[in-house]
């Protein structure tokens, strides 16, 4: 277990309130979720010497004070709930409210070995393009349900209209973004080097620059792990079941998915080697599939490992990056 540091604090994050907590004297603090309550947090937080602050993730409504903290020069660190919920369990902590929420976090800052970088502002801007993006791509698919429910040719031609227009500002919004990304080198040249690879395009691209930071930073089990689809063994005792994924993000794992199903048809003959080795021994489709996202994501991160684009000729799939 890592060492515990001298101070810490942890924020429970609301709307309207932000609740704060320290660790191991359990000061308390509550101050609106603004700019004058950011600085008043800051202030509050110097004057105790606080070496690091833990906040969860709480939809969006973190992102100001931590970027406020960071500008102060405090060390913060973003935790997920699923972290909090377990170290919660561990300390057999079943009570629950704001104040407690609060104190629990930063007893967790405290002994977290999570990564201390800041995060890329710029990167959470695009994260919340990208997230408009999904919600039109998400509105298509409600439409185009919804339009199996009628036979009326006037209705009809009204829901296709609508979806016309929406593909439409996907597609411009798509666009946007890419051309926003491409104005900064680092990020642009992370985006040529993904999409080098058979069978991710720019969408999927887009995506993985955004959301997935580490990529090239870690190996492959680490990297499989953060999206969600590294196996993990169910076995205790006489139970022997089927290794299963869990965790990760989401928004990426989607991403992948729908990027594994084409690639291992058509576009990469490693995947498609792979789908068809898989299938003959009697894998189900989706395990299969699950499979190949997760070479997807090693192949992405090998390539930004080593600087160099996808080489068809390049064994990228016996690689231990």
């Amino acid at each position: 277990m890592a060492e515990i540091i001298t101070k810490a604090a942890g924020i429970d994050t609301g709307k309207m309130w932000l609740d704060i907590a320290t660790y191991p004297v359990s000061d308390r603090l509550k101050v609106p979720n603004t700019a004058e309550g950011w600085k008043t947090l800051a202030d509050w937080l110097k004057q105790r010497g606080i070496e690091r602050i833990g906040i969860e993730a709480s939809g969006g409504y973190e992102r100001g004070v931590i970027a406020y903290l960071h500008k102060r020069g405090l060390e913060v660190i973003l935790l997920q709930p699923r972290q909090v919920r377990a170290f919660g369990l561990y300390k057999l902590r079943r009570a629950k409210n704001d104040r407690l929420d609060a104190a629990l976090i930063a007893e967790c800052a405290a002994w977290s070995t999570a990564s201390r970088q800041p995060p890329d502002s710029r990167l959470e801007a695009f994260g919340e393009w990208l997230l408009f993006i999904e919600q039109i791509e998400a509105d298509i698919a409600c439409l185009k349900t919804r339009r199996e429910r009628f036979t009326d040719r006037r209705i009809l031609k009204e829901i296709d209209r609508a979806i016309d227009g929406l593909k439409q500002r996907g597609k411009a919004e798509l666009a946007r973004l890419q051309t926003a990304i491409r104005k900064h080198d680092d990020l642009a040249g992370r985006l040529d080097l993904i999409e080098s690879v058979d069978g991710i395009g720019m969408r999927t691209a887009l995506t993985l620059v955004i959301l997935m930071p580490e990529l090239g930073k870690v190996d492959r089990q680490e990297i499989a792990a953060l999206t969600g689809v590294a196996p993990y063994d169910d076995q205790s005792g006489q139970h022997d079941g089927e290794r299963h994924i869990a965790g990760g993000r989401a928004r990426v794992r989607r991403a992948l998915f729908n990027a594994a199903l084409p690639a291992s048809q058509r576009w990469n003959g490693a995947l498609m080697a792979l789908y068809k080795r898989l299938v003959q021994k009697g894998k189900s489709h989706r395990k299969a599939l699950i499979a190949c996202a997760r070479k997807l994501i090693i192949f992405a991160n090998t390539v930004l490992k080593r600087q160099t684009p996808w080489a068809k000729s390049t064994p990228l799939q016996s690689s231990s990056a």
